[in-house]
């Protein structure tokens, strides 16, 4: 007896699956048994008559793809330390009168705290034997420090946004891209990370205004512990109902690839420009961009498990043409 098989394109997930060994006791059960009886294979074959037999398959996609791709920021989005964060942090010191001016090679030392009231903080206690704030007019741990340091950092965080909307931080080159990719194939899409959350809101509305409706952005203070803590991205798992094990970052730090491995999930760093030389063994991916369409260096279907990215320990995949390696710590199931 012959068995149609047929598929259902209108649900966004596998329904029912059919192991092969249930398959052939379906078809064994149906057919004649060879030692039945010729009186008995002639009243199968009288039932049989006049029905259709269809033996129904759903599965609709690859079960192994990312439920989530998960955005850092800064250097992930947009290249924004050097040329946004660092000279907005000066123009509010320059703003409220204080003698200090971070450099490139300063600020690069300072991103080592992540979260800019942290940053400040950090940076004002080694210096509060020679400068102000921290000389004398906020010289102990206490509210009122706590409170000067949040009003410089809002007041950093409109300029930033001006800088933003201004349209002088484009985005890096494949996020749009790889965005597009992953709702294509019913993946959600969020950013993770230690900056105001004001200021994330604003890049994701101002560089992704077609997206900026289905990308929630967890950011600031939204979590106690800041990266290399995986608060973050463990918080966005449990909002979004998500299985961390099956979910991708994008990372550009060493704190934040260390923060998203720490959550349980797989870690493809983009190098930015100040991370170029950090160590990172830790995460699975290494690349110097996504890649815009023709120069991509990943796409979404790169990320599935089990793939090229993820197949035991030293494997290595590099794409035509891109500046890449990975680092698969660990098999992923």
């Amino acid at each position: 007896m012959s068995r149609a098989v047929t598929a259902s394109a209108s649900a966004p997930s596998v329904v029912r699956r059919l192991s092969s060994s249930r398959a052939r006791n379906a078809l064994r059960s149906s057919s004649s048994s060879s030692s039945a009886s010729a009186s008995s294979r002639s009243a199968g074959r009288r039932r049989a008559r006049g029905r259709t037999s269809t033996l129904r398959v759903e599965a609709l996609r690859n079960f192994d793809y990312p439920e989530a791709i998960l955005f850092d920021c800064d250097g992930v989005l947009c290249e924004t330390e050097r040329d946004g964060h660092r000279v907005t942090f000066n123009m509010t010191f320059e703003e409220e009168g204080l003698p200090h001016e971070w450099s490139v090679e300063k600020y690069h030392e300072l991103l080592q705290i992540g979260g800019g009231k942290e940053r400040m903080t950090h940076y004002f206690e080694q210096e509060k034997d020679n400068a102000e704030p921290f000389k004398t007019k906020y010289p102990f741990h206490d509210d009122a420090r706590k409170e000067y340091i949040k009003s410089l950092h809002a007041r950093k965080t409109e300029l930033f946004l001006e800088i933003v909307t201004a349209g002088k931080l484009p985005l890096r080159p494949g996020v749009k891209r790889l965005i597009q990719e992953a709702f294509d194939n019913g993946a959600k899409v969020a950013v993770c990370s230690t900056s105001n959350e004001k200021a994330v809101q604003g890049i994701v509305d101002t560089m992704l205004p077609e997206f900026a409706d289905r990308i929630p952005v967890f950011a600031g203070d939204v979590v106690k512990n800041k990266k290399p803590w995986p608060d973050i991205y463990i918080h966005a798992a449990e909002t979004m109902r998500l299985n961390p094990t099956r979910c991708v970052v994008i990372e550009d730090t060493h704190i934040g690839s260390r923060a998203g491995k720490a959550a349980g999930m797989r870690v493809c760093v983009t190098k930015s420009i100040y991370t170029e030389n950090e160590d990172f063994s830790t995460a699975d991916a290494v690349f110097d961009c996504i890649g815009d369409a023709g120069d991509e260096r990943f796409s979404f279907q790169d990320l599935t498990t089990p793939g090229a990215f993820w197949q035991g320990t030293n494997s290595s995949f590099i794409a035509p043409g891109a500046t890449g390696r990975v680092v698969a710590v660990e098999p992923h199931d």
